[in-house]
């Protein structure tokens, strides 16, 4: 029997406990080379192409594609030369013992698996289910399914709440609790009858408060579902009493939309949560006249040929404040404090996975042309949700900037386990007083430093903002 290899949900970064299969780019039976692309694994916040280490075939694929989250070291898929009968590979299933850290290989123990025979905890027999067979070409992950299959529920009119509106688990179940128990507050008292009826909850409460039976009524939703618009065309019009043309309101439940965190939000919320109480912030806030900057970066574009913003001027100029001043430029990595030459500054960046931080490595010995290319790399990349690991880790400092929604000025917190991060604001046009005694209008922008006080001191913080605001307000400096 030729060797089998185990394919296991890898291991990139000490907080990675979990990822979810985006994508098989390899099926059952298929053989493939080394360097090859097997699959997309996506993880809190980035989404890598997995590449074969070795020439094999796929026997089994254990986890598909779009279905649910995995812990590290979980087998996904089955690998050999293709000789091994598909007895073997299932014993190898059998008697595979996941094991944390990245793709797991070794030689194949199928036969003393085989021959070992699984020892079960008696279990009382259950009558089983009768199993009903969806066809459906809706997106629905296996767990889903299965479960729809057995309890006999209608997908139809279930809305998934997974990528791309695949069904999960979680749907099914909540869709089963819906139809065992409808939820109807307040003191109203609903037909039996109607509970057996195709209807919203929201059409049978308005049904039940006007005594209307929902027995033979046409629903003009999906499937012949009766939908409030339905019952509210058969409430009684108000008696001639009543004022003209005011119809009677039905106040209806106002439920809300529970959107559960997925798990980028998840990563996010338990990382802010930490750094807010975790680390001692404090804040020191400044202004900066940008008129010189915002038409020095008109030129700059014209002649270096390059679609430079005003942000990647301002990251340019952090970076080179922060290799002037080493005290900011630090990781703090519990009681020792990383000072670094260079300046790795990550990007606040919003994207379709939530917001990331991507790094433009030693920012400070590139040319505004070099970072604008850059920083446009790196937010495709983020759009895209195609950021890996490289793109994402060791930064020193970070830019936050919300100008462009026309805030003026907010207070970001620490991206941990750098010292600092730089809150920009909108560039705004302000009265000043000139030397004359009148008043003139000039562009400036409001910055917010948030500073970890266990590695940095306030002076310290105070005399990098100085120096980016004199890069600021004397642009020549950063393109000397």
């Amino acid at each position: 029997m030729s060797r089998i290899r185990a394919f296991t949900m890898p291991k990139w970064g000490i907080e990675m406990t979990e990822g979810t299969i985006a994508e098989w780019m390899v099926k059952e039976g298929d053989s493939f080379k080394r360097g090859q692309t097997l699959c997309l694994i996506e993880t809190a916040k980035i989404t890598n192409e997995v590449d074969a280490e070795y020439d094999a075939t796929v026997r089994r694929i254990i986890v598909q594609g779009g279905g649910e989250a995995e812990p590290v070291g979980a087998l996904l898929a089955v690998f050999d030369d293709g000789s091994n009968s598909d007895a073997d590979i299932e014993a190898f299933i059998a008697g595979f013992k996941p094991a944390e850290g990245g793709i797991a290989e070794g030689a194949s123990k199928a036969k003393s698996a085989a021959s070992e025979p699984a020892k079960v905890a008696p279990v009382a027999a259950e009558p089983e289910k009768k199993r009903i067979k969806i066809d459906t070409n809706r997106p629905i992950s296996p767990e889903a399914l299965r479960l729809a299959e057995e309890e006999g529920v209608d997908i139809a009119v279930i809305e998934g709440s997974g990528r791309g509106g695949r069904i999960t688990h979680q749907d099914v179940v909540k869709a089963l609790r819906g139809t065992a128990t409808p939820m109807l507050k307040g003191p109203v008292a609903v037909q039996e009858d109607d509970l057996k009826v195709f209807a919203s909850p929201l059409a049978r409460r308005i049904a039940a408060l006007n005594g209307i039976s929902l027995s033979g009524v046409t629903g003009s939703g999906a499937r012949g579902r009766i939908s409030k618009a339905d019952v509210l065309a058969l409430v009684p019009k108000p008696s001639t009493g009543a004022a003209v043309g005011t119809p009677e309101f039905v106040a209806g439940e106002n439920r809300p939309e529970v959107v559960p965190f997925d798990r980028i939000r998840k990563v996010v919320a338990q990382r802010l949560t930490a750094a807010k109480q975790e680390i001692p912030h404090f804040y020191l806030r400044m202004s900066a006249r940008a008129d010189r900057l915002i038409e020095m970066r008109k030129t700059a574009n014209l002649l270096l040929g390059c679609k430079a913003s005003v942000n990647d001027w301002i990251v340019k100029a952090s970076a080179m404040a922060l290799a002037r001043h080493p005290d900011v430029n630090v990781q703090v990595h519990g009681t020792e404090i990383y000072r670094f030459p260079h300046a790795d500054v990550s990007m606040a960046v919003a994207s379709p996975k939530g917001l990331v931080t991507p790094v433009v490595r030693q920012a400070n010995l590139m040319r505004i042309d070099q970072l604008a290319a850059e920083t446009r790399r790196l937010i495709d990349k983020a759009q895209a949700g195609r950021l890996g690991m490289e793109d994402m880790e060791g930064g020193t400092f970070s830019v936050s900037n919300l100008g462009m929604f026309g805030i003026e000025n907010f207070d970001a917190i620490i991206n941990p386990p750098q010292g600092a991060i730089l809150a920009v604001g909108a560039a705004s046009r302000q009265p000043v007083e000139t030397e004359t005694g009148g008043v003139a209008f000039e562009t400036r922008i409001s910055f917010t430093l948030s500073v970890d006080h266990r590695a940095i001191d306030g002076a310290a913080g105070a005399q990098f903002l100085q120096t980016l605001k004199s890069l600021i307000e004397e642009p020549e400096g950063i393109v000397a």
